[in-house]
């Protein structure tokens, strides 16, 4: 191996015959499109060894040598050097082998009887710039395959007769075709496009855009037919393919899968008109579907009904059991009611508990009061939720098109207006809208818009009603009962507001400011050294079932440092029988805090004595419906004789409520009830009459004051 200047272009001979190597290194000595420094080794072997240490810019090559010979001896080399241009050194009856080694890789060939400087170095300059062209146009090809590859969106591209010539990873996955499968093939094979309204095929993208020489876009609704059958809806472009002269010669496809983008738009659309909870069409879907009805109820010239449904005392239920209970059962009533309607009525959930079914033909009003008897019947069996067995009853108002409204706003208003008569009609029930039905609403609003700022007014005052021992006379305590003082109705009885409160979820504070000024008054008696004795305060079933209701009671004894024995709570017997375990734990809890405990209005609810026996309670109050006729009605004086007897026979103390006439008050001392309270005794009075009454007691007065009558010890 020669020795060469390290600034020449390095060119490896190989070359078995000595004499043939010095004329090529003599025609390159002074080679016009030199200058090459030339490297000879004799055998294939020391060849691969030279080209593994690098340098090499060319080789010349002779296909025949002592250790390889043919088509071969290129192979070999080509394995060494397939990024070295190698010009093949070929004899006239060579000549088809030197060919051969072009289509296997070889730049070229040259003929070793035709070699001079100019035409050899002419021939090595080709071969190397040709060769850093292929290199460089390699490097490019493979950036673009690496981008298009990486992309998201398949690519696709013809030529100008519509042959598939490339396709990237995502094109083959979403065609089903290979890219050596598809290449040649017509696009039409591998690309095959419908309208997905149609079925019909939709024509080639990349045939428009070569057709008329610019950018095109897919049409709506494209569905891309993969190879096995699968469809996808795809959205994007086609553009055209110039060549240097400007010159169509094919056109590229860009295009993604849409399916994720329109399975979300549906997702959205159907969260936007149903509602999350119960997958019910929302009050917007259902003022569509019932404007739509509207429009074809006029043109047949048939009636329609909206029904306005709103569950009974579902606010209890959460509040005693949580929400996550309260959305199962509304859950469980959606689904029953929509075993009540039909495919093409519409059950709508307007949020919270309130529920409104369009009945989008019927012939008659009796229609919808059949409809909504089947309803009322079908949520009369319990709902297992969260091993609790739940009953729910519904109030349900019904307006009928046209007769009660001509618009779809109006018929909701009126049947809502039409459901809150339901609800003063005692619950459970159904009603039809009558035009006073909306005064009553109206005054609802007002009242529940005036209540809400009430408290922070303070426009609320309680009175007391004292309780009399009736063998001795005495005062034995008082029950605190509330007043609204109204800016402009003046003073208002618990009937007035105390609905609409429970209904608006006001009667938690309201019954929270009832029990703290109870206890302040108390404790402000006391401290002006009079013996009140426990004032009794009536709770509502919500107040109790309020998850903090009795460590707000704790918290007011201590805020107002009043000892629990001057506190009576009065409970209903329906408050009673609901959930009787938790409600037995809770009047454990504050029986042993020493507060006393008494039913209320008993008798009118569902006793029950296996729970009474259980019930740390103190005191049974007979309600004055039984109180009012005892001395005219056999049955009332039954069934009072037995519950006094049965509440001292439990020991338990036994106070009678709505005590009136002298003639109620002897039977009741006869049959040795302990306690009562009355008008006969005194009407309900403010703290400071009631401060006298604790001053002075209650006597024979010589005339009427604060409306209580004489003859007390007649």
């Amino acid at each position: 191996m020669d020795e060469m200047d390290d600034m020449d272009e390095k060119i490896l001979l190989i070359e078995s015959d000595p004499a043939a190597a010095r004329l090529i290194r003599e025609a390159l000595a002074d080679a016009r499109y030199g200058p090459f420094a030339i490297e000879w080794v004799a055998t294939l072997s020391d060849g691969l060894d030279r080209l593994d240490k690098g340098g090499i810019k060319a080789v010349l090559l002779n296909l025949s040598l002592p250790d390889s010979q043919g088509i071969a001896t290129f192979d070999k080399l080509y394995v060494t050097a397939v990024h070295v241009p190698v010009l093949i050194l070929s004899d006239l009856d060579q000549e088809g082998i030197a060919q051969q080694a072009i289509q296997h890789g070889a730049q070229d060939y040259v003929l070793k009887d035709h070699i001079d400087g100019y035409s050899l170095s002419h021939a090595l300059r080709n071969v190397m710039a040709r060769k850093v062209a292929e290199e460089e146009l390699f490097i490019e090809r493979e950036r673009a395959q690496v981008t298009l590859d990486s992309i998201g969106d398949a690519v696709i591209s013809a030529d100008i007769v519509g042959n598939v010539t490339y396709l990237n990873l995502v094109a083959e996955r979403m065609t089903g075709w290979s890219r050596e499968e598809a290449a040649g093939r017509p696009l039409a094979e591998v690309l095959k496009i419908i309208d997905g309204a149609t079925r019909e095929p939709c024509r080639s993208p990349i045939e428009l855009a070569v057709q008329h020489n610019k950018p095109v876009g897919l049409s709506a609704n494209c569905v891309l037919v993969r190879r096995d059958g699968v469809e996808l809806p795809i959205e994007d472009s086609a553009a055209p393919i110039h060549a240097r002269g400007g010159h169509v010669i094919g056109a590229v496809m860009v295009f993604h899968d849409v399916s994720a983008a329109r399975t979300m738009v549906l997702k959205m659309s159907h969260l936007a008109q149903h509602d999350a909870l119960t997958d019910l069409p929302n009050r917007v879907l259902l003022n569509d579907r019932l404007t739509q009805a509207l429009s074809l109820a006029r043109r047949r010239r048939k009636l329609l009904a909206v029904l306005f449904l709103d569950l009974d005392l579902f606010k209890n239920i959460n509040d005693s059991l949580g929400h996550l209970v309260g959305d199962k059962l509304l859950q469980s009533v959606a689904d029953r009611l929509l075993t009540c309607v039909r495919s093409s009525d519409t059950v709508s959930r307007q949020g919270g508990d309130e529920f409104v079914i369009l009945l989008s033909d019927i012939e008659h009003s009796e229609d919808a009061a059949r409809r909504a008897e089947n309803i009322i019947s079908v949520l009369e069996d319990y709902h297992r939720i969260a091993e609790h067995d739940l009953n729910i009853t519904m109030s349900i108002g019904i307006s009928v098109y046209p007769g009660d409204g001509e618009d779809a706003e109006t018929l909701i208003k009126n049947a809502d207006a039409a459901m809150y008569h339901a609800k003063q009609k005692g619950r459970n029930n159904y009603q039809f809208f009558k035009q006073e039905m909306n005064d009553m609403v109206v005054e609802r609003q007002s009242i529940e818009a005036s209540l809400r700022r009430a408290i922070a007014r303070q426009e609320f005052v309680l009175h007391y009603q004292p309780k009399i021992n009736l063998e001795t006379g005495e005062i034995t305590g008082a029950e605190a009962l509330l007043r609204w003082l109204h800016p402009t109705r003046g003073l208002l009885a618990p009937k007035k507001f105390v609905a609409v409160a429970e209904e608006c979820g006001l009667i938690v504070p309201i019954g929270r400011w009832v029990l703290r000024e109870a206890c302040r008054q108390v404790r402000a008696w006391l401290d002006a050294g009079l013996r009140p004795a426990p004032v009794a305060i009536n709770i509502s079933a919500v107040e109790f079932r309020s998850k903090d209701f009795i460590e707000g009671v704790r918290d007011i004894l201590k805020e107002t440092r009043l000892e629990p024995r001057y506190l009576e709570i009065e409970l209903t017997e329906s408050v009673l029988m609901q959930d009787g375990e938790s409600t037995i734990a809770a009047l454990q809890v504050l029986n042993a805090m020493g507060v006393q405990l008494a039913i209320d209005d008993f008798g009118t609810g569902y006793s029950s004595l296996s729970y009474l026996k259980r019930f740390p309670i103190d005191t049974l109050k007979i309600d004055q419906s039984f109180v009012h006729d005892i001395t005219i009605d056999p049955d009332d004086a039954t069934i009072v004789s037995a519950v006094i007897g049965m509440g001292n026979s439990l020991n338990k103390r036994v106070s009678a409520e709505g005590v009136e006439t002298l003639e109620q008050l002897a039977f009741l001392r006869a049959e040795r009830c302990g306690e009562g309270q009355g008008y006969y005794f005194s009407r309900p009075v403010v703290a400071e009459e009631y401060t006298k009454l604790l001053k002075g007691g209650i006597s024979e007065p010589s005339r009427r004051r604060n409306g209580w009558i004489t003859g007390l010890r007649a």
